[in-house]
């Protein structure tokens, strides 16, 4: 079993980082048999160097053992594993379990944190978790309610706690979070209640706040400089937010941070990204919303920015930006570039230059995308970096109270938060994806705190003029911006992805399958189904010098909204429950864990 570090120029260097720098956690990154960051590495890469399993032999894979967390609803997310420890929470009430890996997954501990349940009116898109984070023998838990916890990894108890946010404004929180250096980088969900996103970096021994930046709003609340912070290589300027709203509408702003973050040790950037603005009425605030839907990096140690990219100006159709940063180090016209992968929900694939955020490549990674004809490439043009919006498919063009029919990709984009891979062997990325279209009808909406402040209806269905299905698993060249092989699949797929050093890649489906595929060619080589739909990330290590796959199974979050809060009306779960209510014919409510391995 390879334990050393792949020497790639493909993959994201460790090497000439700060002193200051959690040397100790990147260490453990580094041990393939561990996974001690919801996205494998601080890069987001989620490939894992273990070669035991191989796609020679993955179809002999089997099930070593399972753990029912106990919980219904949607599990997003996956175990952490430190040691001979693993680490997973549940939905709603975030229950988290710490199970002793050397005796025979025996519950060493488990925190149970009290919640009032009235915050599970205010979360969007089901009360999942992405899972907890791990640093310095600790456990660091972001609750529903925006409490932070820091958790002694040992024993469960409570080191700290602070509040990172009020859930009676409409403020909750699904994601996980980022240890860096000695901080927590936390963020904040709730843009469909008009909530202006933030991030903000707790230390992580005492939970004392450090530094707090806004999406929106003014310079030194945003943490921007308006000469040094650039955008497309260009200064943001003076008050660059403020000026693209109407009046204060930055205050509602949205642009919440609810996604994934990944960091450079050797730039010393952490980069995310931001929601949509709120309400989902763009009629009711003209401009470019700035900073909604926007790429950010940014110093971890002040807050301070140093670019920002804006993919969606002026959302009209609800495509947050706030997919996962997969930084990885390729070739593009013959030159070895530090680059940014995002796959946005608008349906771009974007590949940018991380240390400067250079826009290099802007392609359609799902051929069905119809709302825009491009993103504009000439840095000589007024339109650089924009995306040109085709009238027919514009909320705001065609008016308040109009039905805007055959909108590609719908607001659930076409991939939402489930994490792409991937490998730098065959230097692919593995996205999980949504082939789907809605109909989209805007309408006036006023803003009370802590109420929905949405503004439009919506309705979902597949692609059309496609295979009918409502998700591909695609194998993507962000270098060229090409599909290189697509897998049809019936529904979303709404797993995150796992890219191994055996050329296996592994992903999940909402019916409940867990896959295994041919890195290379796409081919399917393994299948299990699990007792519900899954939409956690596939993770991987190693035990006792074994390989091992695991998975949450437990079917929810935005596309099994519908499932999981038992909901008919087809316009409920903001378009969502009339798309997929045939899921409830291949699989029901359930959370459980299933590992996998092959036979001794």
């Amino acid at each position: 079993m390879r334990r050393s570090l792949l020497l790639s120029a493909a993959v994201l260097a460790v090497g000439a980082i700060p002193v200051s720098a959690n040397e100790a956690l990147m260490e453990m990154m580094n041990d393939p048999g561990q996974w001690v960051i919801q996205t494998g590495d601080y890069a987001n890469t989620r490939f894992s160097e273990l070669d035991q399993i191989t796609r020679e032999n993955v179809g002999d894979l089997e099930v070593a053992w399972m753990f029912s967390t106990g919980v219904l609803r949607g599990h997003e997310g996956g175990p952490l594993v430190v040691g001979d420890m693993m680490y997973l929470t549940t939905p709603f009430p975030n229950t988290v379990y710490a199970l002793d890996l050397a005796n025979e997954g025996r519950i060493a501990w488990r925190y149970e944190p009290q919640q009032d349940p009235n915050v599970i009116a205010v979360m969007c898109c089901d009360t999942i978790n992405r899972g907890v984070a791990y640093a310095n023998d600790t456990i660091f838990l972001h609750q529903a309610d925006t409490t932070l916890v820091a958790l002694d990894a040992m024993t469960g108890e409570v080191k700290w706690s602070v509040k990172n946010g009020d859930a009676a404004n409409g403020e909750t929180n699904t994601a996980t979070v980022m240890p860096v250096k000695d901080m927590v980088i936390v963020g904040i969900s709730g843009g469909e209640y008009g909530v202006r996103g933030h991030v903000t970096a707790y230390d992580m021994a005492t939970g004392e706040q450090r530094w707090r930046a806004y999406s929106t709003g003014p310079d030194e609340e945003m943490l921007v400089d308006p000469q040094a912070t650039t955008v497309l290589g260009e200064p943001i300027g003076e008050n660059s937010s403020i000026e693209s709203w109407e009046g204060d509408q930055w205050q509602i702003g949205g642009g919440t941070t609810w996604g994934w973050y990944s960091y450079d040790p050797e730039l010393d950037l952490i980069y995310y990204g931001t929601g949509n603005p709120g309400t989902w009425n763009p009629s009711q605030r003209p401009g470019d919303n700035k900073w909604s839907m926007t790429i950010m990096a940014r110093d971890p140690d002040d807050g301070m920015a140093k670019w920002f990219y804006q993919k969606t100006p002026h959302d009209e159709w609800d495509y947050d930006g706030v997919n996962e940063n997969i930084l990885v180090d390729q070739e593009i016209d013959g030159q070895m570039r530090k680059l940014l992968v995002n796959f946005d929900r608008n349906g771009f694939a974007y590949t940018m230059d991380r240390e400067t955020g250079e826009l290099l490549v802007a392609e359609k990674y799902d051929p069905a995308v119809n709302w825009a004809t491009e993103v504009v490439m000439d840095p000589e043009s007024d339109q650089f970096g924009r995306p040109q919006v085709v009238a027919d498919f514009s909320t705001r063009q065609q008016g308040e109270d109009t039905n805007t029919e055959g909108i590609c990709p719908a607001a659930l984009g076409t991939k939402d938060q489930q994490p792409a891979a991937f490998s730098p062997q065959t230097g692919l990325f593995y996205v999980p994806t949504n082939h789907v279209c809605m109909d989209y009808e805007p309408f006036r909406v006023s803003y009370t705190a802590g109420q929905p402040f949405v503004g439009a209806t919506l309705s979902m269905y597949p692609a059309p003029d496609s295979h009918g299905g409502m998700g591909n698993f695609i194998a993507w060249d962000a270098r060229t911006g090409e599909i290189k092989w697509s897998l049809p699949e019936q529904f979303s797929v709404w797993s995150g992805a796992l890219a191994t050093a055996g050329n296996v890649v592994f992903y999940g489906t909402l019916e409940g399958h867990l896959k295994a595929v041919d890195a290379e060619t796409g081919e399917e080589l393994y299948r299990f189904k699990t007792p519900s739909g899954i939409i956690g990330n596939v993770t991987t290590y190693e035990h006792d010098g074994k390989q091992y796959v695991a998975v949450l199974s437990g079917v929810g979050g935005w596309a099994g909204i519908g499932l999981a809060a038992g909901l008919t009306n087809p316009n409920e779960g903001l378009g969502a429950v009339g798309g997929y209510a045939a899921l409830s014919d291949y699989t029901a409510l359930g959370g459980q864990l299933t590992v996998f391995a092959l036979p001794d």
